[in-house]
């Protein structure tokens, strides 16, 4: 007797519930009045049925209906916020307030009744009274960092980011452990300056407050890399590594971060630091070698390359030879040395013979033979024996096989079969390089297997293609003018040949490096302007106002060009590092 009324109520529950999502309300209604006294079937109806009642703006029949819920189920949270909500949506604040009250005495300091409520009136969208009922929640539980992430998610929904901030802080302060997953949040979420300098203001009266607490000193340094602010972060770090009494191990890793994004007058005051003070460490080669490579990267970066300062970086590394005796760090710098005779002094033989003291050494490493030897192909290639080059990149092929060592030298194989002109040899090897685990890599063997593809497929003798492939290992060994002459001459015979526009680009690289910028950006305009559809596009466009910002110092057009780059070129690799030198030319960064 009993289970045919139960099945009919539910069947007359599922049926009013699809008349409500249809929109035939009336209909609903209806039914919902038959169900609303029967307890049963309130939790079937209920959500519905209350919402329908205040769309209806039936307030009384609402008020009614949620009285007698609350005599049915006494203990149900949901019913009790619904009540609440009630009474704010009609805008009963009166109601409001004293039944809030009320709620809160009611359950004193039971911290997961409180908890629960607080999750109830978030999800009726009632933000701050989520909030009053957590923070009770909290202080009955007695831990500071108590219900931070559901404060702080309360706090991002209602978008405020300082709030919000304060409470992933907690979070982290709660447990150290978590600080990995604040990190990720806050790069996900602080994506503007104001709340990035929120932030950091934030941490640093914390700091202030509490020196011996290594975590917000870590944020802090978290924050100031993101920004790029390395010196900042370096501050810092030192820092730290005094708390910690360190000889210099957190500089050292903010200078090397610096040294990879090359910011190479940050990585050089702070490997300079490293050398004063800890001279006796196990730090101090590393930062006397690093030094030498970050002001060698300055100087090869500033155009045209200052043959003097070249010189005086090679008195530098053999005095670090000197001064701290053969090791594997000085090897590297030795290393280092020999690309400097070959590439920028045109002293072949010194290059050749000090890479051959490197590779024959005992206390070289593995990796720094093999390193060697991918020098001394290249070095071969600029004295035009290419077989001794691929002898070299062969060895190391076969010694370090399935390595990002032996995918580089299988690239440069490819590369100098690409230079001599046999274009399938090299084809074949980057279809196997495009697959690499080396990101760089087989982004170099994708770029290279398409500009072989994209040029010889309509031209049956390769003489483009093979003049083209010519003019870049003349470039490849410092020989410009004749590379120079090649590509006038392909351009001249060759009117509209899809080489064109890599051959501006190759015209533009050798104009900024010889310090003619106004040439190189006419020669990059050529791109931007006749061949806006093609892969070049978007790096020629930010190379102009990288050349533009870094060597003609004119900020506002610099600023001109990135904006228009990041309009024409959302999706581009370079967008990221284009807002990051708008944001510092007009000050939204602290630098």
């Amino acid at each position: 007797m009993i289970g045919i009324p139960a099945a009919a109520q539910n069947q007359n529950a599922k049926l009013a519930n699809e008349y409500y999502q249809q929109g035939e309300f009336d209909k609903a209604l209806e039914l919902y009045q038959d169900l609303d006294k029967n307890k049963s079937a309130i939790p079937l109806i209920h959500a519905n049925y209350l919402q329908l009642l205040i769309e209806k703006e039936s307030y009384n029949a609402a008020e009614k209906y949620l009285n007698r819920v609350m005599k049915y189920f006494p203990n149900n949270l949901q019913y009790k916020v619904d009540l609440a909500f009630f009474f704010h949506t009609t805008n009963k604040s009166d109601h409001f307030e004293k039944y809030i009250h009320n709620l809160q005495k009611q359950f004193g300091d039971n911290q997961y009744q409180l908890s629960a409520l607080a999750q109830n009136f978030v999800a009726r969208q009632l933000y701050d009274v989520g909030l009053l009922f957590y923070e009770k929640a909290r202080k009955a539980n007695g831990r500071f960092a108590a219900f931070a992430l559901d404060m702080a998610a309360i706090h991002r929904l209602k978008n405020d980011k300082a709030a919000m901030t304060r409470e992933y802080i907690n979070y982290a302060e709660g447990n150290p452990a978590n600080i990995s997953y604040v990190k990720n949040l806050f790069q996900n979420i602080l994506t503007e300056p104001e709340d990035q300098e929120y932030l950091e203001q934030t941490l640093i009266e914390k700091i202030q407050k509490n020196p011996e607490q290594t975590l917000y000193a870590d944020l802090l340094i978290w924050l100031e890399l993101q920004r790029k602010n390395f010196y900042a972060a370096f501050l810092q770090a030192r820092a730290l590594d005094r708390r910690n009494q360190q000889p210099g191990d957190e500089s050292m890793r903010i200078a090397r971060i610096a040294f990879d994004n090359k910011s190479w007058d940050d990585a050089s005051d702070i490997f300079e630091y490293v050398i004063k003070t800890y001279p006796d460490s196990y730090n101090y080669a590393t930062a006397r070698r690093l030094l030498i490579r970050s002001q060698e990267n300055k100087i090869k970066s500033e155009f045209p390359v200052d043959e003097n300062a070249i010189r005086l970086l090679v008195q530098e590394y053999a005095a670090l030879q000197q001064e701290l005796g053969i090791n594997p760090t000085t090897l590297e710098a030795r290393r280092n040395q020999a690309l400097l005779h070959a590439f920028y002094l045109d002293e072949m033989d010194t290059a050749i013979a000090i890479l051959d003291f490197v590779i024959s050494n005992r206390r070289s490493p593995k990796s720094l033979i093999a390193e060697s030897k991918l020098d001394l192909g290249d070095i071969y290639l600029l004295t035009e024996q290419p077989w001794e080059s691929t002898l070299l990149y062969s060895q190391v092929e076969k010694s370090h096989k399935e390595s990002p060592l032996a995918y580089e030298a299988k690239l440069r194989n490819a590369r100098l079969n690409y230079f001599t002109g046999n274009f399938a040899l090299a084809k074949s090897h980057l279809d196997i390089l495009k697959l690499a685990t080396t990101r760089t890599i087989s982004n170099d063997a994708i770029a290279l297997s398409m500009l072989i593809s994209d040029n010889t497929a309509f031209d049956s003798t390769d003489q483009v293609m093979q003049s083209f492939a010519f003019a870049e290992l003349l470039i490849f060994r410092n020989q410009h003018e004749e590379a120079r002459s090649v590509l006038n001459t392909i351009l001249e015979e060759n009117p509209g040949h899809s080489i064109t526009d890599e051959i501006f680009w190759l015209q533009a690289k050798m104009d900024l490096q010889a310090g003619a910028y106004q040439q190189a950006i006419d020669k990059l305009d050529e791109i931007i302007n006749g061949y806006g559809y093609d892969i070049l596009s978007d790096d020629a466009h930010f190379q102009k106002g990288m050349i533009v910002q870094d060597y003609l110092k004119e900020d506002e057009q610099a600023t001109a060009i990135f904006t228009d780059f990041l309009q024409k070129h959302p999706g581009s690799r370079h967008a990221a590092e284009a807002r990051m030198r708008i944001r510092n030319m007009r000050g939204d960064l602290i630098n």
